[in-house]
């Protein structure tokens, strides 16, 4: 007879040194010290059982159970799936995950800890065995030790399944589908790493650090890095626009270059290693983003397949993030890491890429038709913006004058101002360095020309106000958002955009009011600005994204998924159907929604042996 639900929960060593404290979840679970002090397994509602065995009798107790036939449940499914996967050779036919559920539906307000969710829904209390398990291996607890850590588990099992009991309620079954694919991704993997390719890319990231520092010595002088003024020509002449921040001291502009200032520290995981290296020096890191990132992989590649460790709904847009230290989401576009992450023996790997797809869903929900007809007729929506802002007829554009109209229709639907138009311009490539007054010109001519959009920006503005005064409205052209008072905004999915506490109110005493909320950091709460333009950015983000994950299942129907990276998704195609493979997922990425059907997508597609290639 086939289990309806499994409830699964691991106890394993662990030690000052050697925990998930220290270690990725692929390090930890892949190591030599690992050991499985014990398991709790719970079928359907029955009580949760405790078993503590050597691994072979583990093997054999886990072997009486249906897990192809099963839904399997845990909290932090990540961990569990993983020993399950590496260790034992289980695959569940549905993965379940109290983690990922209550991230989408709480963000982390509450805490992610199944303590911190169990006091927050009373369903019980965790306890806490496991603090005098530390440095303990199985062999090390006595028999009344042994069976209190059983005890601990069990319960643990138990406050999982009902925390699902709760959460479950309602919850999209896509999303649900979703959280299992993106556990697989980390814990079934198939890529395999190219050790040879990640080694001479490691080698060229060192050396051209070295001779980057050595450089910039000479240009510079020794104290080019601690110069504020010659650290931002140095960053200028890598066509980025220097972070900045409001000194606390005197209230104006200066230079984010502070260890915790967040403009400095994203350029840390810029796509050019050079721009990480410059800020590594800076910053007195010895190794780069990709110096780390590559040695891990090559760590990795010594231990087995490479896992896609993803958070699902890292954002409270919906998308996910970057997870294990190796963050996949943030491969440079031009990275040689790329070319190591090579398809299953037989495979070629296909990647597509939904093109424009934030620009076609803010012109569908604001009901700028024309730039609708535009992209459903596949003409070049960035040359239309000629005439409008050069006079010029769109086959008449240089290459420099079509990209900054492209930045313009990208860029300009959020309320981009002239300064970060003009950064945004001369950080791109091509680098365009416009007057701040032709920014502006720019910028009000694709105002005037997408009359709607700057509507949909005003709508959202009442949005707000309705979301912090506790009433309903309708948000967007075709009524997909529901705005359901303080629950937030309703997506098409079923899903809630959330802003805890939106109120009006001023951020310091000396700022006029505006509609702020709260948003966790840790274990501190920060206020956060929100305004119309804003906030269409927030649900304008998060339709694309269910429109991937939308893709994202379909393509999964019949090639396996490995990899998505913002609104792009590759998949391992048996090379005997590469050709049949493309179409299918190009077929895939252009269909349009059931709630959207009149949303023209289109994509960019590639295939090859490496993801590099694709």
């Amino acid at each position: 007879m086939t289990t309806r639900l499994i409830t699964v929960d691991f106890e394993t060593y662990y030690d000052n040194l050697y925990s998930l404290s220290k270690l990725t979840n692929e390090e930890y679970v892949r190591s030599p010290e690992f050991e499985v002090i014990g398991v709790s397994v719970k079928l359907d509602d029955a009580p949760a059982m405790w078993f503590s065995g050597t691994h072979q009798q583990t093997a054999e107790f886990l072997s009486k159970f249906d897990w192809e036939g099963s839904a399997v449940l845990s909290h932090n499914a990540p961990f569990d799936m993983s020993i399950l996967s590496y260790h034992f050779g289980l695959s569940p036919k549905l993965i379940l995950d109290t983690l990922s559920m209550a991230r989408a539906l709480m963000g982390m307000e509450v805490g992610g800890s199944l303590k911190a969710l169990a006091e927050h829904f009373g369903i019980g209390e965790k306890g806490d065995a496991i603090i005098m398990a530390k440095g303990l291996r199985r062999m090390d607890f006595t028999p009344s030790e042994l069976a209190e850590y059983g005890r601990y588990c069990c319960n643990d099992g138990e406050l999982t399944y009902q925390l699902f009991d709760i959460l479950r309620v309602g919850f999209p079954k896509d999303e649900i589908h979703l959280i299992d694919l993106t556990v697989r991704m980390a814990t079934e993997p198939v890529i395999t790493l190219d050790t040879q390719v990640l080694q001479e890319h490691l080698a060229d990231v060192q050396a051209a650090k070295a001779k980057l520092i050595e450089a910039l010595g000479e240009r510079h002088g020794k104290d080019v890095l601690m110069s504020n003024p010659k650290f931002a020509d140095a960053l200028r002449s890598f066509n980025i626009e220097p972070p900045m921040k409001v000194s606390p001291t005197t209230g104006k502009q200066a230079y984010a270059f502070a260890k915790k200032d967040e403009g400095l520290i994203a350029l840390m995981e810029h796509e050019n290693p050079d721009v990480q290296a410059l800020v590594a020096a800076r910053l007195g890191v010895k190794s780069t983003l990709e110096e780390t990132r590559t040695e891990r992989l090559i760590g990795i590649a010594s231990r087995g397949l490479l896992p896609i460790p993803l958070k699902y709904y890292a954002a409270h847009t919906g998308r996910w993030g970057g997870d294990g230290k190796i963050n996949p989401q943030n491969f440079g576009r031009k990275s040689k890491i790329k070319k190591a992450l090579r398809a299953p023996p037989g495979h070629v790997l296909i990647d597509a890429d939904s093109s424009q797809i934030e620009a076609r869903v803010l012109a569908w929900l604001a009901g700028q038709w024309d730039l609708l007809e535009a992209f459903e007729a596949g003409v070049d929506v960035y040359r239309l913006m000629g005439p409008d802002i050069y006079g010029l007829r769109p086959e008449e554009l240089s290459d420099l004058q079509r990209f900054v109209c492209k930045t313009a229709v990208l860029g300009c639907g959020f309320g981009c101002g002239d300064i970060r138009f003009q950064a945004q311009l001369k950080s791109g490539t091509p680098s365009v360095d416009l007057p701040i007054g032709e920014c502006s010109d720019i910028i009000q001519v694709y105002r005037a020309k997408n009359y709607r959009i700057t509507n949909l920006w005003y709508q959202a503005n009442n949005a707000l106000s309705a979301m912090s005064t506790d009433r309903t409205c309708t948000l967007g052209e075709h009524g997909v958002l529901q705005v359901m008072g303080h629950d937030g905004i309703r997506l098409p999915n079923g899903m809630f955009l959330q802003y805890p506490n939106l109120r009006w109110e001023p951020m310091a005493e000396d700022e006029r009011p505006q509609f702020i909320y709260d948003s966790k950091l840790g274990k501190s709460k920060r206020k956060v600005k929100i305004y119309g333009a804003s906030l269409t950015e927030n649900f304008t983000q998060a339709i694309a994204r269910i429109i991937i994950g939308e893709q994202m299942l379909a393509i999964r129907k019949r090639y396996r998924v490995v990899l998505t990276v913002h609104d792009a998704i590759c998949a391992a195609v048996p090379i005997e159907e590469a050709e049949e493979g493309l179409a299918f997922v190009e077929a895939c990425m252009k269909t349009r929604p059931t709630w959207a059907p009149d949303l023209p997508l289109s994509c960019e597609i590639g295939s090859g042996p490496t993801y590099g290639d694709c």
